[in-house]
């Protein structure tokens, strides 16, 4: 059997914590809707694809149509996976801040 620690609300900064860590300035955004996620999944695929598939072309031409979508895919998802898709997540968490707070500033009296 196992305990589980008690729930815990804010706690209060302590002497080694530094003042920037105790609170985050904004919280983060919530996670986008799966509908979203795939959205940008596909706007970050699609173009990579594209333009990936167009220069490997012509060296690729003659080869078996599952090595050429190997070679395709070690190229284009590591590229996505790692750098682009990450950026597009960035991008839309502030738009979605934006939008928030221009939210906030229009309810306001």
């Amino acid at each position: 059997m196992t305990a589980t620690p008690p729930e815990r609300g804010p706690s209060a900064r302590s002497a080694d914590t530094p003042p920037h860590e105790a609170f985050p300035a904004t919280p983060a955004p919530p996670k986008p809707n799966v509908h979203v996620t795939a959205l940008i999944a596909w706007l970050t695929i699609f173009p990579l694809v594209a333009i990936f598939s167009t220069l490997l072309g012509p060296i690729v031409a003659d080869w078996h149509p599952v090595l050429r979508a190997f070679v395709l895919t070690l190229v284009v998802v590591p590229i996505a996976a790692y750098w682009l898709m990450p950026q597009m997540f960035r991008w839309y968490a502030a738009v979605m801040r934006r939008r928030a707070a221009q939210r906030t500033r229009k309810d306001m009296p």
